[in-house]
């Protein structure tokens, strides 16, 4: 088993007071892992921290077995990240959108490779030589979505990324998130959507107040126990 993704008691603290305290957990290729958590738990601060814009206070985190701050630049291009907010250029199409970030990461992706990617996150091909500014945020979310997959690494960090999308949308990408966990990429999604976390993760931990205080895993059906895990999320059941 090949570990992608590695927090190892990691500690990573502002002014002066940890917004992570030993926190671990792995990410092996092939696997979905979702970090459940509310607001302020420090789930946007795990990802950050595998991007090595953050320096940890103690501990280790490591991107395909190596220190991130080792070297910043191998462990970013390995990873595709999607943030809860995407900036994308209004003024421009989504087709301008996926070639100007695409050639910012020195990647080339024709029409055809666009066209393909944004049917898979369901963007009407109507839509998409139009300017983004008219877009809805759910049009925005699925363009970033596509960018993402069109790094092609082999993993992925999602930040809350359903956020903006409807209901079918977030069926439609959740198929999309076991699909691409079986042809080996790796997943690590932030969210504090407890059906979102159990339906597609393979584990979820839970986070509270920069603390792991739950692990879950999906039982023989290839299913995690949603109301265990709303349980413990809720403070009613010990995880």
């Amino acid at each position: 088993m090949t570990i992608r993704l590695e927090a190892q008691s990691l500690v990573i603290a502002r002014d002066g007071k940890p917004v992570l305290d030993d926190v671990s957990f792995s990410v092996a290729a092939g696997e979905t892992y979702a970090l459940l958590g509310g607001n302020g738990a420090g789930k946007s601060t795990t990802l950050l921290a595998f991007l090595g814009f953050l320096t940890p206070a103690g501990g280790h985190v490591r991107v395909e077995g190596r220190e991130v701050h080792a070297d910043i630049a191998a462990a970013r291009a390995a990873i595709s990240y999607l943030p809860e907010a995407a900036t994308l250029y209004g003024h421009l199409t989504a087709y301008e959108n996926l070639d100007y970030f695409l050639g910012l990461a020195d990647k080339e992706v024709s029409r055809a490779a666009m066209d393909e990617s944004l049917d898979r996150v369901a963007l009407p091909p109507e839509a998409r030589a139009r300017r983004m500014q008219s877009f809805s945020k759910g049009m925005r979310q699925k363009t970033a979505i596509a960018l993402a997959l069109l790094r092609e690494t082999p993993i992925l960090l999602l930040d809350e990324p359903t956020s903006g999308l409807d209901p079918v949308a977030i069926d439609e990408f959740h198929a999309m998130v076991r699909s691409l966990a079986d042809q080996g990429r790796t997943i690590l999604m932030v969210t504090h959507d407890v059906y979102g976390a159990c339906h597609v993760a393979d584990r979820v931990g839970l986070l509270r107040d920069g603390r792991l205080v739950g692990s879950f895993t999906a039982g023989a059906e290839g299913r995690i126990d949603t109301e265990a895990v709303h349980a413990a999320f809720a403070g009613r059941a010990a995880a």
